[in-house]
Order: structure tokens, then sequence, then C-alpha cells
């Protein structure tokens, strides 16, 4: 009971939790969105490295098609110009066939056999360029899967900064003891 003239006080302890708790749970928020920042940015460069590697295996990718093209192209053009000149070759030999028939059925069987190897050969440098690419493909693809999983992954040297940076704001786990 409080006696009539007397006002009863609250302690101070009590009066200052409210303001302390304020205080505590502001700074909490803070630091939390702090680390949330900060966990984003790690992420964004972990995104970034992976991103860059995709794009310069795509453009790796894009330089070997063209050179395989242009390699192929200029094959398809030698074997253009040794069949215009097998025409040729063939106008001057009609033109003497009427004279000598078994001369000019002689030429023509050993020119098919030359004409079949030159395509042949064609056909194996085309066979060899297209397996070379297939080589470097595979091999730049296997070297941007490592590097894309190697920048994911926290162990790794590329990915050291980011995985010291990304272990220094994440929150330890607390294992809470059971209470009985």
């Amino acid at each position: 009971m409080v006696k009539p003239g007397t006002t009863k006080t609250k302690p101070k302890a009590q009066e200052e939790t409210p303001m302390i708790d304020e205080k505590k749970t502001q700074e909490l928020l803070g630091q939390v969105s702090g680390k949330a920042v900060e966990t984003m940015t790690v992420w964004a460069d972990a995104n970034q490295h992976v991103l860059r590697e995709l794009v310069e295996f795509g453009a790796a990718s894009a330089k070997e098609s063209v050179r395989l093209y242009a390699e192929l192209q200029q094959s398809a053009i030698e074997a253009l110009k040794d069949s215009q000149a097998a025409v040729l070759r063939w106008q001057s030999a009609w033109q003497n066939g009427a004279k000598d028939p078994v001369q000019l059925y002689q030429k023509a069987v050993a020119e098919s056999v030359d004409n079949a190897q030159k395509a042949f050969k064609i056909l194996e440098a085309g066979a060899q360029a297209v397996t070379r690419s297939a080589g470097k493909r595979a091999s730049e693809s296997r070297s941007c899967r490592g590097a894309v999983q190697s920048g994911c992954r926290p162990t790794s040297p590329s990915s050291a900064p980011a995985a010291s940076r990304y272990r220094s704001i994440r929150p330890t786990r607390r294992t809470s003891s059971p209470t009985s």
C-alpha cells in the first residue's frame, strides 16, 4: 500500500530497460542488414566470375567455329579450282580423242583415279580439321567447366577472397544444449 502524499516511483533499472533493448535491437538489425549486403556482394562476385568464364568460353567457341569454317571453305575452294582445271584438260582431250580413242580412255581412267585421290585427301583434311576443332572445344569446355566449378567452390584459389569474406560474414552456428 502506498501512503497518501507519496508517489510510487519505478526503479531506474526498469525505466532504462526498454531503451537498452531498443538500442540492442537496432544494433542487431544494422548488423544483420550489413551481413546481408556483404553476402549479396560475395554472391554477385561469384556470379560475375562464372559469367565471365562462360562468355570467354562462348567467344573461344565462336572463334574456333569461324576458324574451322574458313579451313573447310578454303579446301572447298581448292577443290573447285581443281575441278575447273580438270574441265579445261577434258576439253582439250576430247578434241584430240577422235584421233586416238585409246589414249583418251587411258587419260580418263588415270585422271579419274587422280581426282578420286584428291577428293579423299580433301575429305580427310576436312575430317582432321573437324576432329582438331572438336578436341579444342572439348578442352575449352573442360577448362570452362573447371573454372566455373572452382569459382563456385570455397576451396579454389580463384575464389579464396570471396570464400574468406563469406566465412567472415557467415553467422556461426550455435548449438543449444537441451535444458531439463
